[in-house]
């Protein structure tokens, strides 16, 4: 009996330490990455504190109509993204913490533009206020384009073999944190100093991450941390590398020989995956605009809080589900988590309630975890040495598109089946949930058709 007690235990423990061995590997990185980690945690907080009240405050501020607010939202998140494609290759030039200082600078003066347009001249399009907005959100897009690549890049140095999974996961999982924060602390100052002084907020916090850049990821703790990685046996590209060496002719030949766009399986496995990235998109274009005027009572008076909540979900869900399952093939996770994350969304389609609401969100967010972190630890580790940050630009293009073209029609289907005019009752957010739900499903249902084709010649590392 004692023998097979002991048989039936050894599963258990042998998950437990799956579940737990990332995190204690993890917990013994340094300094440079504990930096690089709580700036991330700053920065989303930020960036989802703004860009959930974006919509909204082109409304009330700024003067404009949903779909011209939505288009707003659209040129801040598409913006970025294409600046990531071409503005992450910066990392790769100037080194990790010379590109974030830039990074977080530039949206500094972005933040302060975007935070004062209101006192700029006439409201309504192309007024003093508009123009002084998007002049801000040029700031952040700039700065962003830089700074997200930076960050995974800086996982990618920072990190060895053995801990560079939690290091994606815990990244991704620690913007979400940051992410959900803004729902606890946006609506007391919202209520008191209305969206502008919830954006003031947000610069300062944007001050404070320079400062964490600059004396936490000092160069000391750089040189450092690059020199431990190098003597656990880490493959890291540092900072200082035979391009820099190279004239820019040479870099840009380089550059040019090594472009992903050359590889048709890459381009497919990061073009599929825009119907399901359009739920990212309608966390900012739709859920606040559906939980404050689709709801009565509660939900709507503390919508930040539900438009906030995939992020904490994230922040715990993911790094417990990468730790499960950091060993399983990438290509089958990207099916399954697709999968689960575009079903939820037909739940919607039985009306406004607030558990058909709770029941998307985290069965959602569970899709999310299982193939978001994967797909960005994938593209990082096939690329070329020096050019992860270009790599991560281009991966992330088809996001670029996801949220310009889900910017262009939201407003539409918040007019048709959403309209702030309309009681909750005279509302039919039915048909628009329904009709997203079958776009998202196209992604699952194209990564499996392609599976046979797909991993004939599917890359898990460069």
């Amino acid at each position: 009996m004692e023998e097979n007690k002991n048989v039936d235990e050894n599963p258990a423990k042998g998950i437990i330490k799956e579940l737990t061995q990332p995190f204690i590997d993890l917990a013994h990185t340094s300094r440079a990455l504990f930096g690089l980690n709580l700036s991330y945690v700053l920065e989303g907080l930020t960036y989802f504190g703004v860009v959930g009240l974006l919509a909204i405050f082109f409304n009330e501020y700024v003067g404009l109509d949903d779909i011209r607010a939505g288009n707003m939202v659209g040129l801040l998140t598409g913006g970025i993204t294409l600046a990531m494609l071409f503005l992450g290759a910066t990392v790769d030039w100037i080194g990790l913490r010379k590109a974030l200082l830039v990074a977080l600078s530039s949206m500094l003066i972005g933040r302060i533009l975007l935070t004062i347009s209101p006192q700029f001249g006439a409201t309504g399009m192309w007024g003093g206020a508009h123009i002084v907005a998007m002049l801000g959100i040029l700031g952040i897009v700039i700065g962003y384009g830089i700074y997200q690549p930076a960050a995974y890049a800086g996982i990618k140095q920072l990190t060895t073999p053995k801990t560079a999974a939690m290091g994606y996961a815990m990244l991704y999982s620690l913007m979400n944190l940051g992410g959900f924060l803004p729902g606890l602390i946006s609506p007391p100052i919202r209520k008191a100093a209305g969206i502008p002084g919830v954006f003031w907020v947000y610069v300062v916090l944007t001050v404070t991450g320079i400062i964490i850049v600059a004396v936490v990821m000092s160069k000391s703790a750089m040189k450092k941390a690059l020199e431990n990685i190098k003597a656990e046996g880490g493959n890291i590209e540092e900072e200082k590398n035979e391009m820099d060496d190279m004239s820019a002719k040479e870099k840009l030949r380089y550059y040019i020989k090594n472009f992903p766009l050359r590889d048709l399986r890459f381009l497919f496995f990061i073009f599929v995956l825009i119907p399901v990235q359009t739920l990212f998109a309608h966390n900012w274009l739709t859920l606040p605009q559906y939980t404050s005027r689709a709801f009565d009572g509660f939900v709507a008076d503390n919508f930040e809080f539900f438009v906030n909540l995939n992020p904490i979900l994230i922040f715990v869900l993911t790094p417990m589900v990468t730790a499960l399952t950091s060993k399983r093939n990438t290509y089958n996770m990207m099916i399954i988590g697709t999968l689960v994350m575009a079903s939820p969304t037909f739940i919607l389609a039985f009306g406004p309630n607030i558990n058909t609401l709770m029941a998307y969100l985290v069965i959602m967010t569970i899709g999310e975890a299982m193939w978001q972190p994967r797909f960005l630890q994938w593209v990082a580790e096939i690329a070329p040495r020096n050019m992860t940050g270009i790599y991560m630009g281009i991966g992330q293009f088809p996001w670029f598109l996801t949220k310009i073209v889900t910017s262009l029609y939201s407003g539409w289907f918040l007019m048709q089946y959403c309209s702030v005019d309309k009681l909750p009752a005279e509302q039919n957010t039915e048909t628009m949930w329904l009709i997203y739900g079958f776009i998202a499903i196209i992604s699952p249902i194209g990564l499996l058709l392609a599976k046979g084709w797909m991993k004939k010649g599917f890359k898990d590392k460069n």
